[in-house]
This record gives structure tokens, sequence and C-alpha cells, in this order.
């Protein structure tokens, strides 16, 4: 299961209820920073998540409502020390520009901070992997170079049978979770149980798709493809499609189009321009992609296979 945090929906400017673009996606004890748009760090005291276990920031473009709140953000966090390391993923143009914001007018020391800040100067391709779930990287079409989009993706997994492991006698504890591993086991009375006596069929896992700012969908297709979840921009209406196209980001019927074309289980619209209304967004990707939400600053959705749960916000 993956949860997303949404803490800023807005594009380009903030506006009176919302914050500039920035998200937190977290899977068991990883938590992921998507962008750091000004005022960021209030917004992750506001929503009260913390700032614990807060290492990986993941860069979409290097554009200054997508990065100017990392001044802030280490700011308070060389004030607060309560991280060591910190570790910035991200395109060869936007870790230039997110240097030259952080060291260039001395927000972070270079000799007297007490975080350890990586640049990871990512390419498309797998750019973080555990046992349970890896992040992919992939390019976005947008104004300058180096942009990307990720991809969460649960490995996939063969459920335990509870039913079948008592009915061999297997007891609760470590050799159960040895099975699990895909290892044998042998009981007290010298029986030996393979794995493949209590795991079920292999079940593909969770995929959530997150895109910043782009302007063409159709190079989008091959990564979206039966995602659980697809979040994405919704900068502006179809009657605007041309200017979309000038600023190279999309209407919210194209976004709906990727949804639908790519077999999406739900979408979620951010990066709403202050011009329009709401309801329009919405009933504009709506009509086209039934299952459409429009996030807001603070929404928080749990995303399982073939499941998108609003959910309330939990402080920690």
């Amino acid at each position: 299961m993956f949860e997303i945090v949404f803490l800023g929906t807005s594009a380009s400017a903030p506006s009176i209820h919302r914050g500039l673009s920035a998200q937190v996606v977290k899977h068991n004890e990883f938590r992921f920073l998507i962008d750091c748009g000004e005022g960021t760090q209030r917004q992750i005291l506001k929503s009260g998540i913390g700032f614990k276990r807060l290492n990986n920031i993941l860069i979409t473009h290097g554009h200054l409502d997508h990065i100017l709140g990392l001044a802030g953000l280490f700011s308070t966090l060389s004030r607060w020390e309560t991280i060591e390391d910190i570790t910035i993923h991200g395109g060869k143009y936007a870790l230039e520009r997110i240097h030259n914001l952080l060291y260039g007018v001395q927000i972070v020391h270079p000799t007297k901070s007490q975080i350890e800040i990586k640049f990871d100067e990512i390419n498309p391709g797998v750019i973080f992997d555990t046992e349970s779930f890896s992040v992919t990287a992939f390019p976005v079409s947008h104004r300058g170079p180096d942009c990307f989009g990720y991809l969460f993706k649960e490995k996939p997994h063969r459920p335990f049978l509870s039913d079948k492991a008592d009915a061999l006698g297997v007891p609760f504890g470590p050799q159960r979770r040895e099975l699990v591993n895909g290892h044998s086991i042998i009981l007290e009375d010298g029986r030996i149980v393979y794995p493949e006596e209590v795991l079920g069929p292999e079940k593909p896992g969770t995929r959530l798709v997150h895109v910043g700012d782009t302007g063409r969908t159709d190079n989008l297709l091959e990564y979206c493809q039966g995602a659980d979840v697809l979040v994405i921009e919704a900068t502006y209406l179809q009657e605007e499609e041309e200017m979309a196209r000038q600023f190279a980001h999309l209407t919210a019927a194209q976004a709906a189009a990727l949804a639908k074309e790519a077999g999406v289980g739900h979408l979620i619209l951010t990066h709403l321009s202050r011009r329009y209304r709401e309801r329009d967004i919405y009933q504009e990707a709506q009509s086209i992609f039934p299952n459409t939400v429009i996030a807001r600053d603070f929404d928080v959705f749990q995303i399982k296979r073939g499941a998108c749960t609003k959910v309330e916000l939990e402080q920690e």
C-alpha cells in the first residue's frame, strides 16, 4: 500500500487555500517528498506529519515553483537537527539550480551544516529499490531539460494461505515467516513443508504514477498503463488549450483522456490554476474519466491494488 499526502496543489503561485506543489508519498517506513514549492516546510508543520524519515526528495523539474521551498525547508532542518542525511534526486538542470539556491546564499553552510546533502543526478530507470517496492524515473516533456515523472511500484507477491498452513500444522511465528520469504521448513515431526504448499498464485503489486508539469501525454502512456492511481497536473481547461500548449501544460480533458487510454484505476488532479473554479475542472475531467478526484491541500489517499481511498490525516 502507498499513501500520498498533498501539501500543495496550486499552479505557479499560491492561493488563499492552496500552497505550491509538494506531496509526500509513504510506503511502510519510507517517505518521499515530491517537489518542494515555497512554504512547504510550513505545510509539513501544519499537516502534523513531521520531518522524520524525510530522507529522499524527488524533483520533477527545476522551475522555481517546484524547488524554491527547499531553502526554507533546509533552513528549518538545520536548526532542528532532526535528519542526518537527505538525498535530492533530480535531473542535472534542477540539481544545479538547487545547489545554487542552498549554497549560493548559504542556506546550508558547506562546512557547518549538520545535514549531509547528497545530489543524485538521475536518468530514466529505477532510482530506488527495496525488497518490497521500487521507484522508477521516466522522462516528461515540459519547458526546459531533465524533467521527470515517477512510478512507485510494489513488487509482485504470493499471498500466504493460512488455512493451508493450519492444515499442515505449521505453527505461528518464525517458521511461517520463512515460508513467506520462500524458504522451506522442517516441522518437529520431521516433515518438510515447501513454500509452494502454503503460498497462493502471484499477484501484481500496487502502482502509483506521479507526473508533475507536462505538455504531452503520448509519451507517458507506457508508464501509466494499468496504474492504480495517476496523479497529474490539470493547469488549464480545454477552452484554453492553445495557451496550455504554449506553456507546455495540460488541460483537465487531456489528463482525463490519458487516464482513460491508459486504463488507470483512479485519477487525481493537482497543480490547479487560480483562474478556474474547482467544479469546472472536475466536470471537464469527470465527463471523460468518471473516477476523477480533485486534490486539495492536506488531502490524504491510501492506494491499494484496485482501490484508492481518501482518509483522515494522521499526525505523527
